[in-house]
């Protein structure tokens, strides 16, 4: 099953000619150089480019952890539902480790970002049980971190971000420190909550054939600094094919196209 995309309606994320300069003992570096954006409802969009480029910087701006030089973020939240502890709050980020706290269980890692919300134990119990039955870990529930496996530990993280309900889900290259078989498994994984959730995804990678494969839109973030240089739309319906040739062609057409910019600098 596929996600709905609403291209018609506001967008989710709206970034506006975005700028961000770090300053540090006396120097300034650019990373990022008037940058627009926009993620539409549902959409999962990928961000690709060279280590180093600004994807995870752009990540912390959208999440207010970074403050910009210039330009605009908004994010479209729903309103209030009437669940107690407020309206949905804007962005959860899942991190490339997956960040648990040890010395919790694996429901109070799910849980815990609703505990400063203000939502009540039973409405944290019920909402965590859910989304750890959503990522298939139900039985895991009264497990320690170290317990888990890589990739058991990521979906731990996933339920926890997705407990919250954010309005987009931020991803920071969380597959990328799995094996080849996990990744391949959690990519699978993460496209089936996304069409039954409807949730809009703002996904970073240094993995073209992982953006290809997941993805509704492909940005290139490329240059020093960092812009957007070019975008490709993946019309191909999931689910996908890893063997697919169109999407063999549209990562080949990806891989030109930050060769030719690598050699613009």
């Amino acid at each position: 099953m596929t996600a709905t995309v609403e291209r018609g309606a506001a967008p989710v994320v709206g970034i506006r000619g975005l700028s961000l300069t770090y300053e540090r003992g006396g120097s300034r570096t650019e990373v990022l150089r008037n940058l627009d954006l926009a993620v539409h409802p549902g959409e999962f969009v990928a961000i690709v480019g060279e280590s180093g480029v600004g994807k995870s910087t752009l990540l912390r701006v959208i999440m207010n952890l970074a403050s910009p030089s210039a330009g605009t973020v908004t994010i479209h939240a729903p309103p209030d539902d009437g669940r107690a502890g407020g309206g949905r709050p804007e962005s959860a980020l899942v991190f490339q480790d997956a960040r648990l706290l040890p010395w919790r269980s694996v429901l109070d890692n799910v849980t815990f970002g609703l505990e400063w919300r203000g939502v009540s134990r039973a409405e944290r119990r019920r909402r965590g049980e859910a989304m750890l039955a959503l990522v298939g870990l139900s039985e895991l529930a009264a497990r320690w971190p170290h317990q888990l496996s890589g990739g058991q530990r990521q979906r731990v993280s996933l339920a926890r971000a997705l407990a919250v309900e954010p309005a987009v889900l931020l991803m920071d290259e969380p597959f990328s420190a799995l094996d080849s078989f996990t990744r391949e498994g959690l990519q699978d994984e993460l496209l089936r909550i996304r069409a039954a959730t409807g949730r809009t995804v703002l996904f970073v990678t240094h993995d073209i054939d992982e953006a290809v494969y997941l993805a509704d839109r492909v940005v290139v973030l490329a240059g020093q600094p960092a812009g957007i240089a070019a975008e490709i739309r993946v019309d191909t319906a999931q689910p996908r094919r890893r063997a697919d040739p169109v999407l063999s062609a549209f990562a080949h057409q990806l891989r030109l196209e930050l060769s030719r910019r690598s050699s613009d600098l």
